[in-house]
C-alpha cells in the first residue's frame, strides 16, 4: 500500500528533503501542495499532512482548522514545522487537534522516524473497526493463535444478526450503522459482567462479531447476550413495526415481503485444551454451529461440545 503524504508549502522547498529522506521506502509517495489548492488536495483523503509554516502565506491557525472542518480528514494526521517555537504559538496549534508540532532547525533523522512511526501507527488503528472500536481479523487471529498455542481451555463465540439487511433496506445503513454499534456494545456488556478479564471481543465485519472467553460453560453469558439484545433491539424500530413484529421489504421483482425484527444467532465452539490445532479448525466448526443457530427462528444460540 501506498502512503500518500501531502506537503503544505508555497514554495515547494519541503518536498525535496522529505523526497531525499525517504528514497529507499517505496511505500511512501511525497506531493507538493500549495494552500490555494488545498480544497482540491483534501478530496483525495491522504494518509499524513506535513505543514511548513515558513513556508505558507495564510495564517497555520486557520488552514489547521480547514483541514479538521473538512469531513473527510477529521482524522488524518498532521505534522506542523515552524521556526516559531513560542509556546504559546506552539499550544494553539496542538489545541486544534494537530498530532505533533516540529520546530526548525529539524533533525532530519527525528523528522524521518516521527513520519515512520506515526505510519505504523496508522496501520495498527486500521486494524480496528471504526464503527464499534474492536479489533479486526489480525488481532482476532493472533488471539485464537496465542490460545491454542498455551494449550488453553477456552470457547469461541461466532455472533451475527438475522435480517439484518432487511432492516437496511427499510431504515438506511446510517440506522443500520447504529445497530451494529449496539450490538458490540451488549456484547461487551454482557461478557465483562458475566465473563472473565482475560477474554477477547473482536468485530469480524458487517454484522459479525466474536468473543473468545476463558473455560467451556457459555450458556448463561449467551442467555444474557439474547435477552439484553432482543429487549432494546426493538428501540431501533418504529411503532408500527414494534406492534407488527415484522417489516415490509419490496423485492426485485416487485413483490412485498415480511421479514420479522432483527435477532441475533450466536453459534459457540468450545475448544477443549489440545481440541484443535489452528485457527481454521475452529473457524469450519464455528460456520457449521452458526448456521446451525441461525435455522431456528429468532434469537438462538448453538453449542458444539465435540470432543473430536
Amino acid at each position: 500500500m501506498v502512503n500518500e503524504i501531502y506537503i503544505i508549502d508555497d514554495d515547494e522547498s519541503s518536498i525535496i528533503i522529505f523526497r531525499e529522506l525517504f528514497k529507499n521506502d517505496k511505500e511512501y509517495k511525497f506531493i507538493s501542495v500549495k494552500t490555494e489548492q488545498i480544497d482540491i488536495a483534501l478530496k483525495n483523503i491522504p494518509s499524513l499532512i506535513v505543514i511548513n509554516e515558513d513556508a505558507i502565506d495564510r495564517d497555520v491557525l486557520e488552514l489547521c482548522k480547514q483541514i479538521r472542518r473538512d469531513e473527510d480528514n477529521t482524522i488524518t494526521p498532521v505534522i506542523v514545522v515552524s521556526s516559531n517555537g513560542d509556546r504559546e504559538h506552539r499550544m494553539r496549534i496542538l489545541n486544534e487537534s494537530v498530532e505533533y508540532f516540529i520546530k526548525k532547525p529539524v533533525d532530519e533523522g527525528y523528522l524521518y522516524l516521527t513520519v515512520k512511526n506515526l505510519n505504523r501507527l496508522l496501520s495498527i488503528n486500521r486494524r480496528i473497526s471504526p464503527l464499534t472500536g474492536l479489533p479486526g481479523n489480525v488481532q482476532i487471529h493472533a488471539e485464537l493463535k496465542k490460545r491454542i498455542s498455551n494449550k488453553e481451555d477456552f470457547s469461541v463465540l461466532y455472533l451475527d444478526l438475522d435480517n439484518f439487511k432487511a432492516y437496511n433496506d427499510v431504515y438506511g445503513f446510517l440506522k443500520g450503522d447504529h445497530i451494529i454499534s449496539f450490538t458490540a456494545d451488549v456484547i461487551t456488556s454482557c461478557i465483562h459482567e458475566l465473563a472473565n478479564e482475560h477474554s477477547f471481543i473482536g468485530h469480524i465485519g458487517g454484522d459479525d462479531f466474536i468473543a473468545i472467553v476463558e473455560g467451556t460453560r457459555t450458556e448463561k453469558l449467551c442467555q444474557n447476550i439474547i435477552a439484553t439484545f432482543d429487549k432494546k433491539v426493538k428501540d431501533f424500530y418504529t411503532d408500527e413495526d414494534k406492534e407488527k413484529g415484522y417489516i415490509e421489504v419490496e423485492n426485485r421483482k416487485g413483490i412485498v415481503e415480511q421479514f420479522p425484527l432483527t435477532s441475533i444467532s450466536i453459534g459457540v465452539v468450545v475448544a477443549d485444551k489440545d481440541r484443535f490445532q489452528n485457527i481454521l479448525e475452529i473457524g469450519e466448526i464455528g460456520a457449521q454451529v452458526k448456521h446451525a443457530a441461525k435455522s431456528v427462528m429468532g434469537s438462538s444460540y448453538a453449542i458444539d461440545r465435540r470432543k473430536e
